[in-house]
């Protein structure tokens, strides 16, 4: 159990790799190249069986491919859920082979609730488990992805376990897609819109966390396809980490995740899925790599995402003194 606290833990990877970008691992079955999930297949029973057998020798090559590019992992658990226990059972070996190779986890799970319920929810995902007379973990992810919507009562539960193994959380703001508006742009009697209150309670509800290098694990999922909203929420937090998607394939550029981060370039880390995991189905990389190649490729996209951030952090003078 790593008690260090989670923000420098992943501040410190984004500087051993010099890199603020994280991978999704959203696997996709029919996307899977032929070759995976024929010898799946081949060497399992049951269809649910042979998916997840696919799914996670996909998502190996994926972090062999990336482990030394990237600081961090974000595997979306819809995408293994729907394989019922067999998705599970990949959800769950995906992250302990992440963890194998010193990547940091972050769980895209969108849990919340209130009571013994956001409490089961905090130790499955964050923390340990009653099994009979022992303490176990049980998903063991770094972070996770948090919804806020009833207030306090169903995020209290996870900044305890934060506190107290190590852990952090990213809690939905102002999130990417386009009908965020319809809730979150709603304005209070006194003229703030609802992502700007979110952003003011996720400051307050991180302050007591921050670690040694002055943000809190207790951060928020901010947008790349906003970019005027995001330099207002950095402003409001600007302890707090901000996890960023909408990058590539949902219409953000590497200029557009610069408010994200703040003047000493740190505070944000950038999630690209479809445009990494299935580089080599795509232009340009499907040019050179095949589908037996598409570790290959997703390195090279994996490559590519970080000079392209890089490049617009310079741009707008946030690249990090130390780099």
């Amino acid at each position: 159990m790593n008690q260090d606290n989670l923000a420098d833990r992943l501040l410190e990877a984004v500087d051993e790799k010099k890199n603020p970008s994280v991978v999704g691992l959203d696997p996709r079955l029919w996307r899977i190249p032929e070759h995976i999930r024929e010898k799946a297949r081949e060497s399992n029973d049951g269809s649910f069986e042979a998916a997840s057998e696919a799914i996670f020798e996909f998502n190996k090559g994926l972090i062999d491919a990336i482990h030394d590019i990237v600081p961090a992992v974000k595997p979306q658990v819809a995408f293994y859920e729907k394989y019922g226990s067999h998705g599970i059972e990949a959800f769950i070996r995906t992250i302990r082979y992440a963890k194998k190779k010193d990547l940091i986890v972050i769980e895209d799970v969108k849990r919340n609730d209130i009571g013994s319920t956001a409490e089961a929810y905090a130790s499955a995902h964050l923390g340990e488990v009653d099994v009979f007379d022992e303490e176990s973990f049980s998903f063991d992810g770094d972070m996770i992805t948090v919804n806020a919507y009833l207030g306090h009562d169903g995020i209290e539960p996870f900044i305890d376990h934060c506190k107290k193994y190590g852990k952090g959380i990213f809690i939905l703001d102002k999130t990417s897609n386009p009908s965020s508006s319809e809730l979150q742009d709603l304005k209070t009697e006194d003229g703030k819109r609802i992502f700007e209150v979110m952003a003011e309670l996720i400051s307050e509800w991180g302050e007591e966390l921050v670690g040694k290098r002055g943000y809190s694990p207790v951060g928020a999922v901010v947008g790349a396809t906003y970019p005027e909203e995001a330099e207002m929420l950095r402003d409001i937090m600007d302890n707090n980490l901000f996890l960023v998607p909408g990058y590539g394939s949902q219409g953000g550029t590497a200029d557009d995740v610069i408010p994200c981060f703040n003047d000493d370039g740190y505070g944000a880390v950038v999630n690209s899925s479809r445009g990494i995991d299935y580089a080599y189905q795509r232009e340009p990389y499907c040019e050179e790599y095949g589908s037996e190649e598409y570790d290959k490729a997703s390195r090279k996209a994996a490559l590519d995402m970080k000079e392209d951030i890089l490049d617009s952090l310079e741009r707008g003078d946030k690249i990090p003194d130390s780099w």
